[in-house]
């Protein structure tokens, strides 16, 4: 049986490396889309992720998300995801 703080969460449809993906909740951390975006993630100490994001809801709209950070999202909210090497 669920909790009452997953019943009241509604589902949101963004948008990860252009592919839909469904969460629930209003936010969305760095953690979570690289999950969403890598079903794998590449791992490595030279390894660095970039996210950048548009379409949020709330004051920023559009932006780079940090490690440790994360976004309000709304309906259609784009999420771009890429994995670098800096060797």
């Amino acid at each position: 049986m669920a909790n009452d703080k997953e019943k009241n969460e509604k589902e949101t449809t963004i948008i990860v490396n252009g592919r839909e993906k469904t969460v629930t909740g209003k936010e969305i951390s760095f953690n979570e889309l690289v999950q969403l975006a890598f079903e794998t993630p590449p791992t490595g100490q030279n390894i660095c992720f970039t996210i950048t994001y548009r379409k949020a809801q709330g004051n920023k709209p559009e932006g780079t998300l940090a490690e440790g950070e994360d976004v309000k999202v709304k309906k259609g909210t784009i999420f771009n995801v890429t994995a670098t090497d800096k060797s």
